[in-house]
């Protein structure tokens, strides 16, 4: 859908031979301690918010709470989670209400003998967890629309498209401009609009009161951040999965690099490309093929990484770099939830914190046992989140 549309922006230079000299990051850049590479060579928190409002569901792979069980999966006792979080989070046996507050809407709550604060979201933990099988029950929509993160295609979400269609549901997986069949050479991308071209011209198709569930991974959280903007009538809800999920005036590059000083391993896996010269910024960003299993897939089965070595493309930088420009009326107007991968070694537990208390979404879901590609390590758990997220109705 529209992979080749827009490949090459008015007024842009066609990349010249990239350069092959040593990287020497311009200040901007100096989060980023990788390498340069030739690019003709590859195809491819710690504080608590006061006005946090959600809540927190965690899941094995195999189990989901639903509506109907979360009450008495609450009155369980449970505990703070240590390994994932330094927001400390108090015992409780309150039965568990939605968060307040929403513009928008109001999720049901439950009649708890007290009424929970706004700063004490709850955990329910994996053995907490009901097993269920999944259903579609008269959701808003069934219609789910997946976006990739960077470097990854629609390739990565065969097995969740795959699970969705089997419960009932319509599913569609993009490519965005320069990844999976796209035709684009990364190292033309010079906008986040151009490379969320693809997802633009899939709302672009959809019915005037058609609505879909659209979820982001990695870097594609920035892109469905971009879409609510333009379509908030058509988009029922986001799912934010260990995903970029930014405020209006932010990129990216400002929301990980400000976290992720220590991550060795992500700083070692990077290989800048300078399309145009090392005089001018990178043009995209490839990532050391040697290093993938343990940064991205270290609880990932074999044949997965396997597809992964060989379909992954580099990531065009500069969409990186551009700062997102959201509104309350349209961007806020969206109901987002967050699903947290606590064994992630890309994008650490305490930077999904740090994004998730700067921009509080409606609920958050945690999967343990998942690395960065919880479509690959988690499927089952993934899915039911998926499919309980559908059923959430607001009033």
């Amino acid at each position: 859908m529209g992979n080749a549309v827009g490949c090459v922006s008015a007024g842009v230079k066609a990349p010249k031979k990239a350069s092959s000299y040593a990287f020497n990051p311009f200040p901007l850049f100096s989060s980023f301690h990788g390498r340069p590479r030739n690019a003709l060579q590859s195809s491819s928190s710690s504080s608590r918010n006061k006005k946090q409002k959600r809540e927190r569901i965690q899941v094995d792979e195999g189990s989901v709470i639903t509506s109907e069980q979360a009450l008495p999966a609450a009155a369980l006792p449970f505990h703070s989670d240590q390994t994932s979080s330094s927001i400390p989070f108090s015992r409780s046996t309150s039965v568990v209400h939605p968060s307040l507050g929403s513009k928008k809407q109001s999720f049901q709550r439950s009649s708890s003998a007290r009424r929970r604060s706004n700063n004490d979201p709850l955990i329910i933990r994996s053995h907490q967890l009901v097993n269920q099988e999944p259903k579609i029950e008269s959701p808003e929509t069934s219609h789910f629309v997946l976006v990739h993160g960077g470097g990854f295609g629609a390739w990565c979400w065969y097995k969740t498209m795959t699970l969705l269609k089997e419960s009932g549901f319509k599913v569609d997986a993009v490519d965005l401009t320069g990844s999976g069949v796209s035709s684009c050479d990364t190292n033309s991308i010079t906008s986040l609009e151009q490379y969320v071209k693809p997802l633009i011209d899939t709302f672009n198709e959809l019915g005037n009161e058609e609505k879909v569930i659209l979820v982001g991974h990695d870097f594609g959280g920035a892109c469905i951040s971009y879409v609510m903007e333009l379509f908030p009538s058509k988009v029922a809800k986001a799912v934010f999965i260990a995903a970029t999920m930014l405020t209006s005036g932010q990129s990216a590059l400002d929301t990980i690099s400000q976290q992720m000083g220590s991550n060795d391993l992500m700083q070692q896996a990077q290989i800048f490309l300078y399309a145009n010269g090392k005089q001018n910024p990178p043009t995209s960003i490839d990532l050391d093929r040697t290093l993938l299993r343990d940064l991205l897939f270290n609880r990932s089965a074999a044949k997965d990484v396997e597809l992964a070595l060989i379909s992954m493309r580099p990531i065009p930088f500069a969409p990186v770099l551009e700062k997102l420009s959201v509104s309350d009326d349209n961007y806020g107007s969206v109901p987002r939830f967050y699903i947290k991968t606590l064994q992630d070694c890309a994008i650490p537990v305490s930077v999904q914190e740090a994004m998730i208390n700067s921009n509080p979404p409606e609920l958050v879901f945690e999967i343990k046992g998942s690395d960065h590609a919880p479509f690959f390590s988690k499927p089952r758990a993934l899915h039911r989140i998926l499919v309980e997220i559908s059923k959430i109705t607001h009033r």
